[in-house]
């Protein structure tokens, strides 16, 4: 089975490197050598003239043979040298991904060590989302930590009902009536809205409400 494409994330603390387009030059040829600079310049968000100059470097080095389609347009071609080039530097960047990954695992894990140490041990999740993957896979690293997710919920209809992880996805209302501690919000890019939707309950209730 393919990897997925490689496409540069544009962020503010995560950047793409010259190598990263280079990766990604390599990458998007590797699947098909008969795309245009004009169809690269729109998949990586690039200007043509920079595809051109990366295209031109890539063949001055040998990793790249130019192969004359008509009298307008080219081939770009990995040569054997560009293949491996491909190969190594898809394999560094996956590892580095997945060093960020377990990073950010352990990053969450210290968050929720923090709710175990004052006895915050019944936990409801909110957001069936990415960073909930993440909380989730916190909580099931080998050293373990005391605490139960007694509850996952989100706010959309169409999760709800639905598994997330072994765990079913609940509306917020649940939170009414739930036997629970604290509301750990799983959603880095709504924790404003989810905090003020859940201020008055929480309060009413008791529980504490964490952000990631």
């Amino acid at each position: 089975m393919n990897s997925l494409p490689v496409l540069p994330l544009r962020t503010r603390y995560y950047s793409p490197s010259r190598d990263t387009w280079v990766l990604a030059i390599l990458d998007a040829l590797s699947r098909d050598c008969d795309l245009s600079q004009r169809d690269l310049a729109k998949r990586l968000g690039l200007s043509g003239a920079v595809i051109n100059q990366h295209l031109h470097e890539l063949q001055g080095r040998g990793l790249l043979r130019f192969e004359s389609r008509n009298a307008k347009s080219y081939r770009y071609v990995l040569t054997p040298e560009g293949e491996q080039l491909h190969a190594e530097m898809a394999s560094c960047c996956s590892s580095e991904a997945i060093h960020i990954y377990t990073a950010l695992k352990y990053h969450v894990r210290e968050r929720l060590r923090l709710l175990a140490q004052r006895n915050l041990t019944r936990i409801v999740l909110f957001g069936a989302s990415e960073t909930c993957e993440v909380a989730l896979s916190a909580l099931a690293l080998p050293e373990g930590l005391p605490l139960q997710v007694v509850a996952l919920v989100d706010n959309d209809p169409a999760k709800q009902g639905t598994l997330f992880h072994g765990h079913v996805v609940s509306p917020p209302h649940v939170l009414e009536t739930l036997d629970c501690h604290a509301v750990l919000i799983t959603s880095f890019g709504r924790q404003g809205e989810i905090r003020e939707q859940l201020t008055s309950l929480c309060r009413a209730r008791g529980l504490e409400m964490v952000s990631l």
